[in-house]
Protein backbone atom coordinates (compact mmCIF):
# COMPACT_ATOMS: atom_id res chain seq x y z
CA UNK A 1 0.00 0.00 0.00
CA UNK A 2 1.17 3.65 -0.59
CA UNK A 3 0.88 5.41 2.97
CA UNK A 4 2.00 9.20 3.78
CA UNK A 5 2.92 10.23 7.30
CA UNK A 6 2.29 13.66 8.69
CA UNK A 7 4.71 14.77 11.42
CA UNK A 8 7.90 12.90 11.59
CA UNK A 9 8.68 12.94 15.47
CA UNK A 10 8.55 10.16 17.57
CA UNK A 11 5.52 8.20 16.37
CA UNK A 12 5.33 9.28 13.03
CA UNK A 13 9.09 8.16 12.18
CA UNK A 14 8.87 4.61 14.21
CA UNK A 15 5.35 3.96 12.59
CA UNK A 16 7.06 5.36 8.87
CA UNK A 17 10.16 2.43 9.24
CA UNK A 18 8.26 -0.42 10.19
CA UNK A 19 5.75 0.24 7.17
CA UNK A 20 8.40 0.53 5.06
CA UNK A 21 10.01 -2.53 6.64
CA UNK A 22 7.20 -4.68 5.88
CA UNK A 23 6.72 -3.70 2.04
CA UNK A 24 4.39 -0.73 2.06
CA UNK A 25 5.80 2.43 0.22
CA UNK A 26 6.03 5.67 3.07
CA UNK A 27 6.17 9.37 2.02
CA UNK A 28 7.02 11.26 5.45
CA UNK A 29 5.61 14.92 5.74
CA UNK A 30 7.36 17.63 8.11
CA UNK A 31 7.87 21.16 7.35
CA UNK A 32 10.92 21.11 9.33
CA UNK A 33 13.45 21.20 6.10
CA UNK A 34 16.60 20.35 8.23
CA UNK A 35 15.00 17.38 10.02
CA UNK A 36 13.82 16.44 6.38
CA UNK A 37 17.41 16.76 4.52
CA UNK A 38 19.05 15.07 7.56
CA UNK A 39 17.10 12.14 7.44
CA UNK A 40 17.66 12.06 4.21
CA UNK A 41 21.38 11.51 5.17
CA UNK A 42 20.67 8.85 7.74
CA UNK A 43 20.86 11.21 10.80
CA UNK A 44 17.76 10.46 12.61
CA UNK A 45 16.80 13.30 15.50
CA UNK A 46 16.51 10.88 18.46
CA UNK A 47 17.53 7.98 19.65
CA UNK A 48 15.78 4.74 19.86
CA UNK A 49 17.56 1.20 19.82
CA UNK A 50 17.19 -0.36 15.98
CA UNK A 51 15.57 2.73 14.84
CA UNK A 52 18.58 4.27 12.37
CA UNK A 53 19.64 1.09 10.60
CA UNK A 54 15.90 0.65 9.75
CA UNK A 55 15.01 3.57 8.45
CA UNK A 56 18.49 3.55 6.43
CA UNK A 57 17.90 0.69 5.16
CA UNK A 58 14.56 0.71 4.01
CA UNK A 59 15.63 4.64 2.31
CA UNK A 60 18.15 2.75 0.31
CA UNK A 61 15.72 0.31 -0.83
CA UNK A 62 13.55 3.34 -2.04
CA UNK A 63 10.36 2.21 0.05
CA UNK A 64 10.81 5.31 2.59
CA UNK A 65 10.73 8.68 1.24
CA UNK A 66 11.24 12.39 3.12
CA UNK A 67 9.92 15.87 1.74
CA UNK A 68 8.16 18.92 2.99
CA UNK A 69 5.98 18.71 0.22
CA UNK A 70 2.61 18.37 1.37
CA UNK A 71 0.59 18.29 -1.61
CA UNK A 72 3.14 15.98 -2.82
CA UNK A 73 2.52 13.98 0.53
CA UNK A 74 -1.35 14.08 -0.06
CA UNK A 75 -1.03 12.73 -3.56
CA UNK A 76 1.06 9.96 -2.47
CA UNK A 77 -0.79 8.40 0.00
CA UNK A 78 -4.29 6.28 -0.13
CA UNK A 79 -3.90 6.02 3.73
CA UNK A 80 -2.61 9.23 5.45
CA UNK A 81 -1.26 9.51 9.14
CA UNK A 82 -1.90 12.68 11.77
CA UNK A 83 1.38 12.26 14.03
CA UNK A 84 1.92 15.47 14.47
CA UNK A 85 2.38 16.32 18.06
CA UNK A 86 -0.76 17.75 20.81
CA UNK A 87 1.26 19.81 23.19
CA UNK A 88 -0.57 20.89 25.99
CA UNK A 89 -1.77 23.84 26.18
CA UNK A 90 -1.61 26.34 29.22
CA UNK A 91 -4.31 25.04 30.95
CA UNK A 92 -3.04 21.31 30.59
CA UNK A 93 -5.31 20.72 27.90
CA UNK A 94 -4.03 19.24 24.82
CA UNK A 95 -3.25 21.93 21.93
CA UNK A 96 -5.00 20.33 18.82
CA UNK A 97 -4.30 23.24 16.47
CA UNK A 98 -1.16 21.38 14.50
CA UNK A 99 -3.70 17.92 14.21
CA UNK A 100 -6.69 20.19 12.73
CA UNK A 101 -3.51 22.13 10.50
CA UNK A 102 -2.81 18.41 8.57
CA UNK A 103 -6.66 17.89 8.14
CA UNK A 104 -7.09 20.59 6.16
CA UNK A 105 -4.42 20.31 4.58
CA UNK A 106 -5.10 16.90 3.88
CA UNK A 107 -8.61 18.18 2.43
CA UNK A 108 -7.41 21.44 0.16
CA UNK A 109 -4.85 18.73 -1.75
CA UNK A 110 -7.32 15.52 -1.88
CA UNK A 111 -8.29 14.78 -5.59
CA UNK A 112 -9.27 10.97 -4.37
CA UNK A 113 -10.63 8.68 -1.93
CA UNK A 114 -8.48 8.89 1.33
CA UNK A 115 -8.47 7.14 4.94
CA UNK A 116 -6.79 9.67 7.44
CA UNK A 117 -5.92 7.82 10.75
CA UNK A 118 -5.28 9.79 13.88
CA UNK A 119 -1.81 8.49 14.94
CA UNK A 120 -1.50 11.51 17.29
CA UNK A 121 -3.23 10.68 21.14
CA UNK A 122 -5.77 13.27 21.13
CA UNK A 123 -8.96 13.88 23.06
CA UNK A 124 -12.16 12.24 22.66
CA UNK A 125 -14.14 13.92 20.17
CA UNK A 126 -11.07 14.92 17.95
CA UNK A 127 -12.02 12.31 15.41
CA UNK A 128 -15.57 14.61 14.82
CA UNK A 129 -13.27 17.45 14.65
CA UNK A 130 -10.82 16.28 12.01
CA UNK A 131 -14.09 15.07 10.07
CA UNK A 132 -15.74 18.46 9.93
CA UNK A 133 -12.55 20.47 9.03
CA UNK A 134 -12.01 17.72 6.01
CA UNK A 135 -15.65 18.51 5.14
CA UNK A 136 -15.56 21.95 5.38
CA UNK A 137 -12.65 22.42 2.82
CA UNK A 138 -14.08 20.21 0.68
CA UNK A 139 -17.34 22.22 0.40
CA UNK A 140 -15.80 25.04 0.15
CA UNK A 141 -13.22 23.39 -2.62
CA UNK A 142 -17.27 22.11 -4.35
CA UNK A 143 -15.81 18.78 -4.47
CA UNK A 144 -17.57 15.95 -2.94
CA UNK A 145 -14.64 12.82 -2.66
CA UNK A 146 -15.46 10.40 -0.06
CA UNK A 147 -12.83 10.00 3.13
CA UNK A 148 -13.41 8.29 5.76
CA UNK A 149 -11.60 9.44 9.70
CA UNK A 150 -10.19 7.01 12.00
CA UNK A 151 -8.57 7.02 15.15
CA UNK A 152 -5.54 4.65 15.72
CA UNK A 153 -3.48 5.35 18.52
CA UNK A 154 -0.45 4.18 19.23
CA UNK A 155 0.82 2.49 22.62
CA UNK A 156 4.84 2.84 21.83
CA UNK A 157 7.10 2.48 24.58
CA UNK A 158 10.29 4.81 24.40
CA UNK A 159 13.70 2.58 24.44
CA UNK A 160 11.09 -0.66 22.75
CA UNK A 161 9.07 1.54 20.24
CA UNK A 162 10.52 -0.44 17.62
CA UNK A 163 9.83 -3.69 18.78
CA UNK A 164 6.79 -2.57 20.32
CA UNK A 165 5.70 -1.30 16.65
CA UNK A 166 6.60 -4.53 14.67
CA UNK A 167 5.35 -7.22 17.32
CA UNK A 168 1.97 -4.80 19.24
CA UNK A 169 -0.14 -6.51 21.36
CA UNK A 170 -3.23 -5.45 19.91
CA UNK A 171 -4.02 -3.13 17.64
CA UNK A 172 -6.77 -0.76 18.33
CA UNK A 173 -9.02 1.08 15.20
CA UNK A 174 -11.72 3.10 15.75
CA UNK A 175 -13.97 3.68 12.98
CA UNK A 176 -17.62 4.56 11.73
CA UNK A 177 -16.91 3.70 8.17
CA UNK A 178 -17.14 -0.15 7.40
CA UNK A 179 -15.66 0.05 4.24
CA UNK A 180 -12.56 1.10 5.35
CA UNK A 181 -12.26 -2.16 7.15
CA UNK A 182 -10.46 -3.78 4.77
CA UNK A 183 -8.22 -1.44 3.51
CA UNK A 184 -6.75 -1.48 7.42
CA UNK A 185 -6.42 -5.11 7.67
CA UNK A 186 -4.57 -5.02 4.31
CA UNK A 187 -2.25 -2.06 6.17
CA UNK A 188 -2.01 -4.36 9.16
CA UNK A 189 -1.92 -7.74 7.81
CA UNK A 190 2.14 -7.92 8.46
CA UNK A 191 1.89 -7.78 12.14
CA UNK A 192 -1.78 -9.81 12.43
CA UNK A 193 -0.27 -12.93 11.52
CA UNK A 194 -0.29 -15.29 13.85
CA UNK A 195 -3.68 -14.39 15.92
CA UNK A 196 -5.71 -11.36 15.69
CA UNK A 197 -4.42 -8.61 17.08
CA UNK A 198 -7.23 -5.73 15.56
CA UNK A 199 -9.55 -4.56 18.05
CA UNK A 200 -12.21 -2.84 15.95
CA UNK A 201 -14.17 -0.09 18.32
CA UNK A 202 -16.05 3.55 17.89
CA UNK A 203 -13.49 6.46 17.22
CA UNK A 204 -14.72 7.73 20.85
CA UNK A 205 -13.42 4.78 22.49
CA UNK A 206 -10.97 4.27 20.40
CA UNK A 207 -9.49 7.49 21.82
CA UNK A 208 -10.38 7.05 25.26
CA UNK A 209 -8.38 4.04 25.18
CA UNK A 210 -5.53 5.23 24.66
CA UNK A 211 -5.52 7.89 27.72
CA UNK A 212 -7.20 5.05 29.69
CA UNK A 213 -4.06 3.10 29.16
CA UNK A 214 -1.49 5.58 29.87
CA UNK A 215 -3.48 7.21 32.90
CA UNK A 216 -3.62 3.36 34.34
CA UNK A 217 0.35 2.94 34.29
CA UNK A 218 0.72 6.47 35.88
CA UNK A 219 -1.57 5.94 38.59
CA UNK A 220 0.08 2.60 39.21
CA UNK A 221 3.35 4.08 39.66
CA UNK A 222 1.96 7.01 41.47
CA UNK A 223 -0.09 4.66 44.10
CA UNK A 224 3.26 2.55 44.61
CA UNK A 225 5.05 6.31 45.84
CA UNK A 226 2.47 7.23 47.70
CA UNK A 227 3.47 3.66 49.38
CA UNK A 228 6.97 4.03 49.32
CA UNK A 229 6.52 7.19 51.26
CA UNK A 230 3.81 5.71 54.14
CA UNK A 231 6.68 2.88 54.46
CA UNK A 232 9.51 4.86 54.94
CA UNK A 233 7.15 6.31 58.27
CA UNK A 234 6.50 2.80 59.12
CA UNK A 235 10.00 1.64 58.78
CA UNK A 236 8.75 -1.07 56.18
CA UNK A 237 11.25 -2.16 52.99
CA UNK A 238 9.34 -1.03 49.86
CA UNK A 239 11.04 -3.34 47.37
CA UNK A 240 9.56 -6.49 49.99
CA UNK A 241 6.19 -4.87 49.74
CA UNK A 242 6.06 -4.73 45.89
CA UNK A 243 7.45 -8.42 45.88
CA UNK A 244 4.72 -9.37 47.87
CA UNK A 245 2.24 -7.81 45.78
CA UNK A 246 3.50 -8.08 42.75
CA UNK A 247 3.51 -11.87 43.20
CA UNK A 248 -0.49 -11.28 42.99
CA UNK A 249 -1.13 -12.22 39.28
CA UNK A 250 -4.16 -9.62 38.99
CA UNK A 251 -1.81 -6.91 40.27
CA UNK A 252 1.73 -8.30 38.64
CA UNK A 253 5.21 -6.85 38.36
CA UNK A 254 5.16 -4.04 35.88
CA UNK A 255 5.01 -0.57 36.74
CA UNK A 256 4.98 -0.99 40.30
CA UNK A 257 8.65 -0.03 40.96
CA UNK A 258 8.90 3.14 43.22
CA UNK A 259 11.14 5.84 42.20
CA UNK A 260 11.21 9.66 42.02
CA UNK A 261 9.07 10.28 39.84
CA UNK A 262 7.78 9.48 35.94
CA UNK A 263 8.37 11.78 33.26
CA UNK A 264 8.32 11.50 29.32
CA UNK A 265 6.29 12.87 26.61
CA UNK A 266 3.64 11.05 27.50
CA UNK A 267 1.83 10.15 31.46
CA UNK A 268 2.50 13.74 32.38
CA UNK A 269 0.63 15.23 29.59
CA UNK A 270 -1.81 12.54 28.78
CA UNK A 271 -2.97 12.85 32.80
CA UNK A 272 -3.16 16.36 32.29
CA UNK A 273 -5.34 16.27 29.15
CA UNK A 274 -7.40 13.50 30.64
CA UNK A 275 -8.27 15.68 34.28
CA UNK A 276 -9.12 18.80 31.56
CA UNK A 277 -11.45 16.46 29.63
CA UNK A 278 -13.23 15.62 32.52
CA UNK A 279 -13.60 19.35 33.88
CA UNK A 280 -15.21 20.00 30.45
CA UNK A 281 -18.10 17.30 30.86
CA UNK A 282 -18.28 18.61 34.81
CA UNK A 283 -16.69 15.51 36.13
CA UNK A 284 -14.49 16.03 39.29
CA UNK A 285 -11.67 13.50 38.41
CA UNK A 286 -10.58 13.44 41.98
CA UNK A 287 -8.16 10.02 41.36
CA UNK A 288 -6.62 11.08 38.40
CA UNK A 289 -5.64 14.27 40.15
CA UNK A 290 -4.20 12.97 43.15
CA UNK A 291 -2.12 10.73 40.63
CA UNK A 292 -0.64 14.24 39.24
CA UNK A 293 -0.47 15.72 42.91
CA UNK A 294 1.69 12.73 43.83
CA UNK A 295 3.88 12.75 41.51
CA UNK A 296 5.04 16.13 41.38
CA UNK A 297 5.75 15.67 45.03
CA UNK A 298 7.72 12.42 44.24
CA UNK A 299 10.09 14.45 42.03
CA UNK A 300 11.02 16.35 45.07
CA UNK A 301 12.23 13.76 47.20
CA UNK A 302 16.13 13.12 46.25
CA UNK A 303 16.41 17.12 46.47
CA UNK A 304 14.23 16.31 49.74
CA UNK A 305 16.91 13.85 50.87
CA UNK A 306 19.94 16.21 50.07
CA UNK A 307 18.77 18.82 52.12
CA UNK A 308 18.24 16.48 54.94
CA UNK A 309 21.78 14.85 54.75
CA UNK A 310 23.44 18.10 54.45
CA UNK A 311 21.30 19.60 57.14
CA UNK A 312 20.45 22.64 54.30
CA UNK A 313 24.12 23.30 53.20
CA UNK A 314 23.74 22.95 50.05
CA UNK A 315 25.64 26.32 48.80
CA UNK A 316 28.87 25.63 47.12
CA UNK A 317 28.25 21.75 46.86
CA UNK A 318 29.18 19.42 43.62
CA UNK A 319 26.84 16.69 42.91
CA UNK A 320 27.42 13.89 40.57
CA UNK A 321 24.28 12.79 38.78
CA UNK A 322 23.68 9.57 36.75
CA UNK A 323 21.05 9.69 34.51
CA UNK A 324 19.21 12.33 33.02
CA UNK A 325 16.90 10.95 30.35
CA UNK A 326 13.33 10.37 32.12
CA UNK A 327 13.50 6.45 31.42
CA UNK A 328 16.11 3.88 30.34
CA UNK A 329 17.39 3.80 26.41
CA UNK A 330 16.22 7.15 25.33
CA UNK A 331 17.19 10.29 25.31
CA UNK A 332 14.07 12.14 26.21
CA UNK A 333 14.27 14.59 29.19
CA UNK A 334 10.66 16.07 28.90
CA UNK A 335 9.24 16.24 32.18
CA UNK A 336 12.31 13.83 33.79
CA UNK A 337 13.11 13.75 37.71
CA UNK A 338 16.76 14.99 36.72
CA UNK A 339 14.89 18.29 35.91
CA UNK A 340 13.37 18.95 38.79
CA UNK A 341 16.39 18.15 40.69
CA UNK A 342 19.20 19.92 38.99
CA UNK A 343 16.73 23.05 39.07
CA UNK A 344 16.75 22.86 42.83
CA UNK A 345 20.13 22.28 43.32
CA UNK A 346 21.33 25.11 41.28
CA UNK A 347 18.67 27.54 43.10
CA UNK A 348 20.59 26.06 46.46
CA UNK A 349 23.92 27.35 44.79
CA UNK A 350 25.37 24.12 44.33
CA UNK A 351 27.18 22.28 40.82
CA UNK A 352 25.71 19.81 38.80
CA UNK A 353 28.50 17.05 36.85
CA UNK A 354 26.00 14.69 35.00
CA UNK A 355 26.54 11.51 32.87
CA UNK A 356 24.26 9.76 30.96
CA UNK A 357 24.58 7.15 28.54
CA UNK A 358 22.07 9.15 25.66
CA UNK A 359 20.66 11.91 26.87
CA UNK A 360 23.93 14.25 27.52
CA UNK A 361 23.33 16.68 24.09
CA UNK A 362 19.50 16.78 24.76
CA UNK A 363 20.91 18.04 27.95
CA UNK A 364 22.97 20.86 26.68
CA UNK A 365 20.46 21.72 23.91
CA UNK A 366 18.40 22.02 27.06
CA UNK A 367 19.97 24.16 29.66
CA UNK A 368 23.33 25.51 27.29
CA UNK A 369 26.54 26.75 28.94
CA UNK A 370 26.47 27.30 32.51
CA UNK A 371 29.04 27.48 35.18
CA UNK A 372 27.16 24.86 37.35
CA UNK A 373 26.55 22.42 35.03
CA UNK A 374 29.12 20.31 34.00
CA UNK A 375 28.74 17.54 31.50
CA UNK A 376 31.39 14.34 31.80
CA UNK A 377 31.87 11.32 29.49
CA UNK A 378 31.78 9.03 31.86
CA UNK A 379 29.97 7.60 35.03
CA UNK A 380 32.85 7.52 36.77
CA UNK A 381 34.30 11.24 35.53
CA UNK A 382 30.98 12.97 37.52
CA UNK A 383 32.30 11.48 40.71
CA UNK A 384 35.46 13.50 40.57
CA UNK A 385 35.84 16.14 43.86
CA UNK A 386 31.70 15.70 43.92
CA UNK A 387 30.03 15.69 47.65
CA UNK A 388 27.87 12.85 47.07
CA UNK A 389 26.05 11.02 44.02
CA UNK A 390 22.76 10.82 43.14
CA UNK A 391 20.54 8.57 40.91
CA UNK A 392 17.89 9.49 38.69
CA UNK A 393 17.71 6.74 35.86
CA UNK A 394 18.17 2.98 36.18
CA UNK A 395 20.32 2.64 33.00
CA UNK A 396 21.83 -0.80 32.86
CA UNK A 397 25.28 0.08 33.66
CA UNK A 398 24.58 2.28 36.77
CA UNK A 399 23.27 -1.57 38.29
CA UNK A 400 26.73 -2.80 39.33
CA UNK A 401 29.42 -0.22 40.23
CA UNK A 402 32.53 -0.24 41.85
CA UNK A 403 31.55 0.69 45.64
CA UNK A 404 34.96 1.19 46.87
CA UNK A 405 35.67 3.11 43.51
CA UNK A 406 32.88 5.88 44.54
CA UNK A 407 33.65 6.09 48.50
CA UNK A 408 37.01 6.82 47.45
CA UNK A 409 36.13 9.47 44.97
CA UNK A 410 33.31 11.15 47.15
CA UNK A 411 33.86 14.01 49.25
CA UNK A 412 30.95 12.76 51.22
CA UNK A 413 30.35 8.56 50.79
CA UNK A 414 26.61 9.24 50.45
CA UNK A 415 24.44 7.66 47.30
CA UNK A 416 20.78 9.10 47.21
CA UNK A 417 19.16 6.55 44.95
CA UNK A 418 15.92 7.59 43.34
CA UNK A 419 15.70 4.30 41.76
CA UNK A 420 16.42 1.45 44.38
CA UNK A 421 19.27 0.10 42.30
CA UNK A 422 21.44 -1.20 45.38
CA UNK A 423 21.04 -3.45 48.58
CA UNK A 424 21.01 -1.12 52.00
CA UNK A 425 22.67 -4.49 53.64
CA UNK A 426 25.28 -3.84 50.92
CA UNK A 427 25.70 -0.34 51.05
CA UNK A 428 25.98 -0.25 54.70
CA UNK A 429 28.97 -2.99 54.72
CA UNK A 430 31.18 -0.98 51.75
CA UNK A 431 30.46 1.99 54.52
CA UNK A 432 28.26 4.63 52.21
CA UNK A 433 25.52 6.37 53.43
CA UNK A 434 22.42 5.53 51.59
CA UNK A 435 19.16 6.94 50.67
CA UNK A 436 16.57 4.75 48.67
CA UNK A 437 13.20 5.56 47.96
CA UNK A 438 10.68 4.12 50.36
CA UNK A 439 13.32 1.78 52.14
CA UNK A 440 14.50 4.06 54.88
CA UNK A 441 18.02 5.71 54.98
CA UNK A 442 20.88 3.59 55.78
CA UNK A 443 23.11 6.18 57.34
CA UNK A 444 27.21 4.24 57.96
CA UNK A 445 28.32 4.43 61.68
Amino acid sequence: MKVTVFGIGYVGLVQAAVLSDVGHEVCCVDIDADKIENLKKGIIPIYEPGLTPLVQSNYDAGRIHFTTDAEQGVAFGEVQFIAVGTPPDEDGSADLQYVLKVAETIATYMTSEKIVIDKSTVPVGTGDKVKARIAEVLSARKQDIPFHVVSNPEFLKEGAAVSDCLRPDRIVIGMDSPEAESSLRELYEPFNRNHDRMIFMDIRSAELTKYAANCMLATKISFMNEMSNMAEKLGADIEMVRKGIGSDERIGYHFIYPGCGYGGSCFPKDVQALVKTAESIGYDSALLKSVETVNARQKQKLFGYINEYFAGDIAGKTFAIWGLSFKPKTDDMREASSRVLMESLWAAGATVQAYDPEAMEECQRIYGTRDDLVLVGTKEAALKKADALVICTEWQNFRAPDFEMIKSSLRHPVIFDGRNLYSPQRMADSGIDYYAIGRGKSIHI
